[in-house]
């Protein structure tokens, strides 16, 4: 156990940051009572690390094989994400609903990809301005909705 661990650590420390950042970011839409949470944007971060751990792999290995571009599986990471968070957004009356959550899942998936790269300080940065763009955008939205639910109140 003890050398598949040691021979893992790299893989393993990827997927650890990926999943432990991914349930950050989920943690605080948990808090705030958001349809995706901890497991979802956990998953969605390690699913985009795995993807790229696996593209690095074929890397070295299919190397010299023409046409082969590892960096494509990135990008199709990002379209995977985008159906994801599409299935996310609802329209209920005149209001878009769960668009936060779409983006929210999409940086996630930037998160894990960062973290499937091993570019730790860009994961980690990411994750700790997703969290101050959540936390603090809520602050200053809560008086902003009051008023506009105030305009859109009929006068009695």
């Amino acid at each position: 156990m003890e050398q598949f661990l040691t021979q893992n650590s790299e893989i393993i420390l990827r997927l650890v940051t990926a999943v432990g950042l991914g349930m950050l970011i989920g943690a605080e839409r948990l808090l705030v009572h958001k349809e995706a949470g901890m497991k979802t944007h956990a998953l969605v971060a390690m699913g985009a690390a795995v993807f790229i751990l696996v593209s690095e792999m074929m890397a070295s290995k299919y190397m010299n094989l023409p046409g082969f571009n590892p960096i494509m599986v990135a990008s199709q990471i990002i379209v995977g994400i985008g159906f994801l968070g599409a299935g996310s957004i609802m329209l209920h009356g005149s209001q878009l609903r769960g668009l936060t959550t779409a983006s929210g899942l999409w940086v996630t998936a930037g998160v894990g990809i960062a973290a499937g790269f091993g570019l730790y300080s860009l994961a980690i940065i990411s994750t700790v301005l997703v969290l101050l763009i959540f936390s603090v955008m809520n602050i200053f939205e809560k008086p902003i909705r009051k008023i506009s639910d105030e305009i859109d109140q009929p006068l009695n």
